[in-house]
């Protein structure tokens, strides 16, 4: 049967990343005779431009009937004076809520050819390759109570950081899981020193561990955790951690990367899952055919190993981007001075390339 595909690609360079990734996807399914039905809806600051709100009720519905979900970006400066309610990340916060997307999985591979444009060393970062498993559904993003309060003389603010044992235990268990598939290592980051929250993470995290003999299991601070990113990043498999904590160092796996552009992204949970670059909307470059395309492309191959089932596919998709990127060709956010910047276009045509000749 066909993969249902509801295709979401927002705000910014969205939907130019989004075109490219299912151009690849195109392709793909050509060449290894899969099949997908392919719908697109509007979301973000597009889903308030068309009809009022960030994830409008046709949007709702046709994320509960899909297999999964790709999404673009939100995000537009027009929407800094809209009530948060109404606001393109609010949108997307309620998507992964009602597709209980809670393990997101963002991957940092450093290739060979790319080693030169990390801002670390070469040697530092050479043969880097980690995952990291963010808890996404519950956390500080959507603790109760929160809110503003400016009634009293001093304005106050609150937000709530709470997790439940089901919750924390439910993402371990895909952390668990994932590095039976790589190298056994897991580095289970908190705050436990100072956060009861990340006490309880630690507690069911060890209790959980003791299921998986075969995995080793340190647990690390955050901070800690976020200078040994920087000064041993090959020192990691995979890194499970919470949602506020996971937003902050899958950043920093970008930078270490050498670009927010190149990561991945899938979140999963239950029902449909969704698969996204790690990158924003980036407005500032909206429209002028700069966009790296990379990070899309490589979320529809985790599509293909996670929801369709299909890994060699993902595997080939993967394959092309590193035959581009071994070519010398760059994206923008990626050439050096001196070398040559490739477009989005010119980017997305020669994966497509490389993939029908493999």
């Amino acid at each position: 049967m066909a993969m249902r595909l509801a295709a979401l690609p927002g705000d910014g360079i969205g939907p130019e990343v989004t075109d490219a990734a299912l151009r690849v996807l195109t392709v793909a399914t050509s060449r290894f005779g899969a099949s997908v039905e392919l719908e697109r809806y509007p979301v973000g600051w597009e889903g308030y431009r068309v009809a009022g709100a960030p994830l409008p009720p046709e949007t709702e519905r046709a994320v509960g009937r899909a297999d999964a979900v790709f999404l673009g970006a939100v995000g537009d400066p027009r929407a800094d004076e809209l009530p948060p309610a109404l606001r393109p990340e609010s949108g997307l916060l309620r998507l992964r809520k009602i597709l209980d997307c809670y393990a997101n999985l963002r991957p940092t591979l450093v290739l060979d050819p790319l080693v030169e444009t990390s801002p670390l060393r070469a040697e530092r970062i050479r043969g880097t390759d980690f995952l990291i498993v963010r808890e996404l559904a519950s956390g500080l993003y959507y603790g109760e109570p929160r809110g503003v309060n400016r009634d009293a003389d001093d304005t106050e603010a609150v937000n709530t950081l709470r997790y439940r044992a089901s919750e924390i235990r439910r993402v371990a268990h895909v952390a668990f899981e994932a590095a039976r598939e790589r190298d056994r290592r897991v580095v289970s980051v908190d705050k436990a020193n100072v956060l009861e929250a990340s006490r309880l993470w630690r507690e069911v995290v060890a209790d959980v561990g003791s299921a998986y003999p075969d995995i080793e299991l340190e647990h690390m601070l955050v901070d800690r955790a976020a200078m040994e990113l920087v000064l041993r990043p090959r020192a990691f498999d995979v890194i499970l951690t919470e949602n506020l904590f996971g937003d902050i160092l899958s950043d920093e796996a970008a930078g270490v990367a050498g670009s927010i552009g190149l990561l991945p992204s899938a979140c999963l949970g239950p029902s449909a899952a969704l698969y996204e670059p790690v990158h924003g909307s980036a407005p500032d470059i909206a429209g002028q055919g700069i966009a790296n395309p990379i990070a899309a492309i490589l979320s529809v191959a985790l599509l293909f190993h996670y929801t369709a089932g299909r890994p060699e596919i993902g595997a080939a998709i993967e394959s092309a981007v590193h035959e581009v990127l071994s070519s010398g060709m760059r994206p923008a956010d990626l050439a050096r001075p001196g070398e040559r910047a490739s477009g989005t276009r010119e980017i997305t045509a020669s994966v497509c390339e490389a993939l029908r000749a493999s």
